[in-house]
């Protein structure tokens, strides 16, 4: 192995090791389903969006996952994407409140229709959940 492959894997690595402790099974399934059409955007998502970037001091998992679900929510069309990281937001201790205050907050700057799209996306998964109706 040279030493660029090296550096590949480890990246890799580390990034595979964020990803399991965010996402968990869902994580996989993202990048599994690239394995056949874009293997190395799979790749870069878990090197790159994880072991490079989400895996940085300067932010805990919650602000990381907050400022997602922000981003996410003001690109709209992201639906998919949002179901992931609402997922992943659970998985790393934010509350439904304060996810849906994400979304509450996201309406002021990007419009109602935006932050309604995001709260119906995080029904579907509260309600998979089991943790409806909020309180």
């Amino acid at each position: 192995m040279t030493e660029n492959e090296a550096l590949r894997a480890e990246r890799f690595a580390a990034g595979q090791a964020v990803l399991d402790t965010v996402h968990g099974d869902a994580g996989h399934g993202v990048i599994d389903s690239l394995a056949d059409i874009a293997p190395e955007l799979g790749h870069q998502i878990v090197a790159w969006g994880y072991g490079d970037i989400y895996s940085r001091p300067g932010l805990e998992p919650q602000q990381r996952q907050l400022v997602t679900l922000g981003m996410l929510t003001a690109l709209g069309g992201c639906e998919p994407q949002l179901e992931v990281h609402v997922d992943a937001s659970l998985n790393v201790g934010l509350t439904p409140q304060q996810i849906i205050e994400t979304f509450l907050q996201s309406a002021v700057y990007c419009g109602i229709p935006r932050a309604l799209n995001a709260v119906a996306i995080a029904r579907k998964v509260f309600a998979e959940r089991g943790l409806l109706p909020l309180t």
